[in-house]
C-alpha cells in the first residue's frame, strides 16, 4: 500500500444564487427595460395623436368636464341628463335662466310705464340679448361635452376621432365629418356613405335630438373633379349633404328642424392653402343659435 502519499482533502464552496453576483440584478434590469419601453411607447403615442385625440384623452381623464347625474349611467351619454328644453341640469344653466326670466319680466312690466320710468333699473335690449347668448353657449357647451363623451364610449373611437371636428363658432355648434388620407367618409366620388360615416352620424343624432335648435347641413369637396361625366362638385356636395340629412332623420332628428341643406362645392375649403387636401371633403352639421326675441313694440 502506498502509505507514503499524503491524503489531500479539497473543499468545494457552493455558491447559491446563480452566478458570482446572484440573480437579483436580472429582475431589476427587466423592470428597467419594461419602464423604458413604456416610456418610449408613450412618447410615440403623443407624437402620432392629433390635437382632437389629445383633447379627447384629456376629457377622458378629466370627467369633471362632463356633467353627470345619477340617471341613465349605462346609456350612450354616460349618465348625462338633459332637461326638457335640451340643456343639462346644472347650477350655471339655472342661474342663466333665472337672469333671463328676470330680464324678460322686467322688460314686460316696463312696457306699461312711461319713458322716464323705464330707463331706471330695467335691463336694456343688449342685456337681454347677452343673457340669451349665455344660455345658448351653455347649451352648446353641454352638447359638445356630451357628444365627446358619446364618441369616447365607442369601441373604435381612436380611429373615428380622426374624422370628426367639433367646435363652437359664431354660427353655432359646428360638427364636421372630414375625410382623412386613406379614410374617406363616402365611397369614391359618390354620395354613398360608408359604414363609419353612418356610425358617426347616428351617434351625432342621439345627442342633437336632445336640443331644439335648427340644423344646417352643408356638403364640401376638394378641387378634384368627380369622375362621372356631367357631374360637378356642386352636385356631389349637395348629394352628400342630402345623404347625411336622410341618415339623421332616420336616426330620430325631426325633419322640421332642418333649416337648410346646401352643397358648397369647393368654395369653402377647410384648408384654403391646400385646396386638394382630403380634409376639405367634409359634411358640416351646425346647430344654429335660437332666433333673438324681438322687442314687444317691434313692427315690420
Amino acid at each position: 500500500m502506498s502509505g507514503n502519499k499524503p491524503v489531500v482533502i479539497k473543499k468545494v464552496k457552493k455558491v447559491i444564487g446563480g452566478g458570482h453576483h446572484g440573480g437579483a440584478w436580472k429582475v431589476a434590469y427587466a423592470d428597467f427595460v419594461t419602464a423604458m419601453m413604456a416610456f418610449f411607447l408613450l412618447m410615440w403615442l403623443i407624437n402620432t395623436t392629433s390635437p382632437e385625440q389629445k383633447r379627447g384623452i384629456a376629457d377622458y381623464f378629466a370627467p369633471a368636464s362632463v356633467s353627470r347625474s345619477s340617471q341613465g349611467s349605462d346609456g350612450l351619454l354616460g349618465g348625462t341628463a338633459f332637461q326638457d328644453d335640451g340643456a343639462r341640469a346644472s347650477g350655471s344653466n339655472r342661474q342663466i335662466d333665472e337672469e333671463l326670466s328676470t330680464a324678460e319680466n322686467q322688460r314686460t312690466k316696463s312696457g306699461t310705464a312711461d319713458q322716464s320710468d323705464t330707463q331706471a333699473g330695467v335691463p336694456s335690449e343688449a342685456a337681454l340679448a347677452e343673457a340669451m347668448s349665455k344660455r345658448e353657449n351653455a347649451k352648446f357647451a353641454s352638447a359638445e361635452a356630451s357628444l365627446r363623451q358619446a364618441l369616447q364610449d365607442l369601441p373604435d373611437y381612436a380611429e373615428l376621432s380622426k374624422n370628426i371636428i367639433i367646435e363652437q363658432n359664431d354660427d353655432g355648434l359646428n360638427i364636421q365629418l372630414v375625410d382623412q388620407e386613406g379614410r374617406a367618409m363616402f365611397s369614391g366620388s359618390s354620395s354613398d356613405p360608408l359604414p363609419r360615416t353612418q356610425h358617426l352620424l347616428n351617434t351625432v343624432a342621439k345627442v342633437i335630438t336632445q336640443l331644439p335648435n335648427r340644423i344646417s347641413i352643408s356638403g364640401h369637396t376638394d378641387t378634384s373633379a368627380p369622375s362621372r361625366s356631367g357631374y360637378s362638385n356642386w352636385d356631389l356636395s349637395a348629394d352628400r349633404a342630402n345623404a347625411a340629412r336622410r341618415i339623421l332623420e332616420k336616426a330620430g332628428v325631426e325633419s322640421d328642424r332642418i333649416f337648410q341643406v346646401a352643397g358648397k362645392g369647393d368654395r369653402e375649403p377647410l384648408y384654403p392653402d391646400d385646396p386638394d387636401l382630403p380634409a376639405n371633403r367634409r359634411i358640416s352639421i351646425t346647430l344654429m343659435p335660437e332666433a333673438p326675441v324681438m322687442p314687444s313694440d317691434y313692427e315690420l
